[in-house]
């Protein structure tokens, strides 16, 4: 037991240099596998908002052809 002492006493420094160094291994990790879950969530939101932006363009082109099809029709009457 002794010796674990002496060995504690004269590595003290490196062996909480060595478990500092694996918890901010385990925290990188950890922030790691968030940042690409929340890079997966921007992904598929975007995807959403072309859809719904492509939606929007379509909805507005036919009103657009609508309104071009009763300008038409009220030139054509005159």
């Amino acid at each position: 037991m002794s010796d674990m002492g002496a060995i504690l006493k004269d590595y003290w420094a490196l062996v909480l240099a060595a478990i500092g160094f694996g918890a901010w291994v385990v925290r990188l990790e950890a922030r790691s596998v968030r940042n690409e879950r929340e890079i997966e969530r921007l992904w598929t939101q975007r995807k959403e908002d072309l859809d719904n932006a492509q939606h929007s363009r379509d909805a507005q082109s036919k009103k657009l052809d609508e309104i071009q099809q009763d300008i038409k029709k009220l030139l054509g009457r005159h």
